[in-house]
């Protein structure tokens, strides 16, 4: 047994939770057999559903029939394929709307109560008959063990799977969450530039659920940058079966709390697993504000420092060329004192500091250089103005995010 507020990281992924199953299959929309490109997510029982979206005004067909499907708080399965976005598609929502009936059939629930999610290439058609006939085989091969294989079938550019998931009690009861990820490329704040889906045992009111994503994703998904460029296709979900059968979480108070604090645990993982795994980075990049007046302007210095293109550039160099952090800070468009701002780069290989009260100190290139040849580098900087603080992900811009790019449809 634990206490109350102790979240601790366990094994399982989206099938930790109890009555959770997933599986991932290649149907046949991608062209290389050796990748998964469907997958699946199953709860034994009905869940309390939430989710946040894309600002993108283009959205996915997928996102409006999600959005409608959960419209009532409840869902009990999760569909996604990869290799194709149905986005700007005529017959999108119809491709959509036949992946939930066809899913819902052979699962024998209902096809309001399906989730459905695409990732991919923009604008090309999406043959439904790959996903028809992959249904069948996603289905019987459900399993408790399924997380890794459901995490591989969503994955795009992606050269790793993403997923977590954690323990801990509310009430007197063990409860669990655990989540995956896909996201390399198109990521930028103001959500939902990734898909992530996220599983739970625990015994929460839809209402009190969405509450917690929504305020979960403020300080976490939405600081979260690779390139600049807000996808159209992606999405947060979060199911919520009650099998923990801790006291139904339907206000606010301590169980909401340490709810909080463990999806929170789950969030930030993956946000750093999706910012390390950026499409041709080699370092995750945290950049943790402090000693700001307002929690607007600390986030939006950290957002201004993570995208900035120079600064990412030099991250992959390992040029500690802190005058482009001062940059990115002057033109974020936050209200603060120049001249009061200390920046200090740090990895396992200790920390320095390279710019106090606005100006250039005197340091070591050979440590910073050392410093900076670490896979994950923090950018710490304090503005000394007052005591608010945020953190922010990013990785570097290396050559191969162009060659991805270049030709990515191909």
């Amino acid at each position: 047994m634990f206490k109350e507020d102790t979240v601790k990281i366990v094994s399982g992924g989206i099938c930790a939770a109890k009555g959770f199953m997933a599986n991932g299959v290649h149907c046949g929309i991608r062209k290389n057999k050796t990748k998964k490109d469907l997958s699946l997510i199953f709860s034994e029982k009905l869940c309390s559903a939430a989710a946040v979206y894309t600002t993108n005004l283009v959205k996915g067909a997928p996102l409006t029939v999600t959005k409608e499907h959960i419209s009532n708080g409840y869902a009990q399965a999760v569909i996604c394929n990869s290799g194709n976005a149905n986005t700007c598609n005529a017959n999108g929502i119809d491709i959509a709307e036949n992946m939930s009936s066809l899913l819902a059939k052979e699962l024998n629930i209902n096809e309001k109560d399906v989730v459905v999610a695409s990732t991919g290439v923009i604008g090309q058609p999406l043959d439904i008959e790959p996903i028809k006939n992959g249904i069948p085989e996603l289905v019987k091969g459900l399993n408790s063990f399924g997380s890794s294989d459901a995490a591989e079938g969503i994955m795009t550019t992606d050269t790793v799977d993403k997923q977590v998931a954690v323990e801990f009690e509310i009430g007197g009861k063990v409860c669990k969450i655990g989540g995956i990820a896909k996201g390399s490329g198109m990521i930028h704040p103001n959500m939902a530039t990734m898909l992530v889906f996220i599983t739970t045992d625990v015994n929460i009111a839809p209402d009190m659920l969405q509450k917690a994503l929504s305020s979960d994703i403020a300080n976490t998904f939405n600081m979260v940058s690779v390139d600049g460029d807000t996808s159209t296709n992606d999405m947060v979900t979060v199911l919520a079966n009650g099998m923990a059968e801790n006291e139904m979480i339907a206000s606010e108070g301590e169980g909401f709390d340490i709810f909080m604090k463990a999806l929170n645990t789950v969030t930030v993982a993956l946000c750093k697993k999706i910012a390390g795994d950026g499409e041709g980075a080699t370092k995750l990049i945290e950049c943790k504000v402090e000693g700001a007046d307002t929690l607007e302007n600390a986030k939006t210095v950290a957002k201004s420092v993570i995208c900035s293109s120079l600064l990412k550039a030099a991250m992959f160099g390992a040029d500690a060329n802190w005058g482009r952090v001062l940059c990115a800070i002057g033109y974020s468009g936050a209200c603060i004192d120049v001249n009061k701002v200390d920046v200090r780069f740090k990895s396992n290989k200790g920390e320095i500091l390279v710019c106090q009260n606005g100006a250039g100190v005197e340091f070591s290139e050979e440590k910073a250089k050392e410093i900076l040849l670490e896979t994950e580098i923090d950018i710490l900087i304090d503005l000394n103005s007052g005591n608010e603080m945020t953190t922010a992900w990013g990785c570097d811009l290396t050559y191969d995010y162009v060659k991805i790019n270049g030709d990515y449809r191909t």
